[in-house]
């Protein structure tokens, strides 16, 4: 059986490493469907699965978007904290 769209966004985040981050629109092509970057937006939105990363996808601008565990705030300084410079939020 294949895996939905979602799943797969999930197993593509979860693979990003401590000190990394892909956008949202990267982790949609990884995912099979390069131009569904606002679904991996939902989708992330709705995860609370602590295996999945979240926190480590962020728009194409650089900056963090939002975090569904805290606000952008709280992503920022998870991020901060794991090595990934971000300047802006």
């Amino acid at each position: 059986m294949s895996k939905t769209f979602s799943e797969k966004v999930r197993d593509v985040v979860s693979k990003i490493p401590k000190g990394s981050v892909m956008t949202y629109k990267e982790v949609a092509k990884k995912a099979g469907n390069e131009k569904a970057a606002r679904a991996v937006g939902t989708v992330m939105r709705k995860n609370y699965d602590l295996a999945v990363f979240c926190h480590r996808v962020i728009k194409s601008d650089g900056t963090v978007g939002n975090y569904n565990r805290g606000g952008a705030k709280v992503k920022q300084k998870m991020l901060i904290k794991e090595g990934v410079l971000i300047e802006r939020i």
